[in-house]
């Protein structure tokens, strides 16, 4: 990933994914810089005691060594900051001349903040103690070490922050087309009619015209009721429970002209939970479930309930019948929506959040448990 993409806020501490956690800023920037200076003056204390030795206590070389930590980070980190704001392009691109920039920008801090703390200590002018016959050169090579440690460490953070971002925005792709894979399958599912239940809808019609024109009159309008509020729902993102609620009730009102007597229904919708948002086609899948596994088998037909209340913040809607129960049955033409296409657009929509519940009522029938979350 170029390193254009690198947010220019970007620390050295932002490869280690806790310090990632606090968004950039200049002023979480400025307090990491104190961080990670300070770090690095009590490495250089313990080292130059452990390995040089010195007579210093360590107490006092540790104090001495996180201030000209910080000094030289907090230089550093104040002449890339008014590099970045004087040549925000070519910070960004990264290219060699602007490399060589900051080595020598970050050489020259390095050694202006190594002898500002120690003239400051003996009260003497640290430029001119600079200046003084040999005081210079031993500080130009540590200067250089320096600034190249402190490229090479930046460069380090900024190449794992990359892959760091580009395996992130790898993810958010994945996730994207995921999402919209099953957006897609979604409004499939959602614009599904059933072809079988179609053509027994026209072919009653068809028959009714001679017979019972209003009869065929009111179940022709029953249907166009039904036809337009599925096309309204397979195009809409969200619906309202009741809206749903509805669609039903068209539904069910087109099978009753079919089915005469046969079929009954019963509607009973809590007012408060009439607004809840909701997916569309929920409902639905469970009303055809209950009319064509349970009610059409049945010789005498029966009832179908549909009710809905709120549930621990949520929504519990069950559609219950009094039809043949949970009985071996023959495979049918058609199809439509079913139980398996609604269990995987809950599992898309809500994860674990949602449950469907196949439930024997004890008198007969089967009742159908959706349970959404808030």
């Amino acid at each position: 990933m170029p390193t254009r993409s690198i947010p220019a806020g970007a620390h050295p501490l932002d490869v280690i994914p806790l310090f990632r956690r606090w968004p950039a800023s200049p002023s979480r920037n400025l307090v990491y810089t104190a961080i990670w200076s300070s770090l690095i003056g009590v490495l250089l204390a313990v080292a130059t005691c452990a390995f040089m030795g010195t007579v210093r206590p360590l107490p006092r070389m540790l104090a001495y060594m996180i201030v000209t930590a910080n000094v030289v980070g907090f230089l550093i980190h104040g002449a890339l900051a008014l590099l970045r704001l004087a040549a925000p392009a070519a910070f960004a691109r990264g290219a060699w001349p602007m490399q060589v920039c900051k080595v020598l920008l970050m050489a020259c801090c390095a050694v202006f903040g190594i002898a500002l703390p120690d003239a400051l200590l003996r009260g003497a002018n640290p430029f001119a103690a600079l200046l003084r016959d040999g005081a210079l050169a031993p500080l130009l090579p540590f200067g250089v070490v320096t600034a190249l440690m402190m490229v090479v460490v930046l460069a380090t953070g900024e190449r794992r922050l990359a892959r760091a971002t580009e395996a992130a925005r790898q993810q958010e792709q994945i996730a994207e087309a995921a999402r919209l894979l099953a957006e897609a399958k979604l409004r499939t599912l959602q614009a599904q009619i059933e072809p079988h239940f179609l053509y027994n809808t026209l072919a009653n019609v068809v028959s009714l015209i001679g017979a019972d024109p209003a009869r065929a009159r009111h179940m022709l309008e029953r249907l166009i009721d039904f036809l337009r509020a599925s096309l309204s729902a397979s195009r809409a993102e969200h619906a309202t429970l009741q809206g749903e609620v509805e669609l039903a009730r068209a539904y069910l009102d087109l099978l009753t002209v079919r089915m005469g007597a046969r079929l009954r229904y019963v509607i009973d919708v809590e007012p408060a939970c009439r607004d809840a948002v909701i997916a569309p086609m929920l409902i639905q899948p469970l009303v055809e479930n209950a009319v064509m596994h349970g009610i059409e088998p049945k010789v005498d037909g029966g009832t179908i309930v549909v009710r809905a209340r709120r549930r621990d913040g949520g929504v519990c809607i069950e559609v219950a019948d009094d039809g043949v129960g949970l009985v071996p049955a023959a495979p049918r033409p058609g199809g439509g929506v079913g139980m398996s296409n609604l269990r995987e657009r809950l599992r898309t929509l809500h994860g674990n959040n949602a449950q469907v519940q196949l439930l024997e009522n004890q008198d007969g029938g089967v009742t159908s448990r959706l349970v959404l979350p808030a």
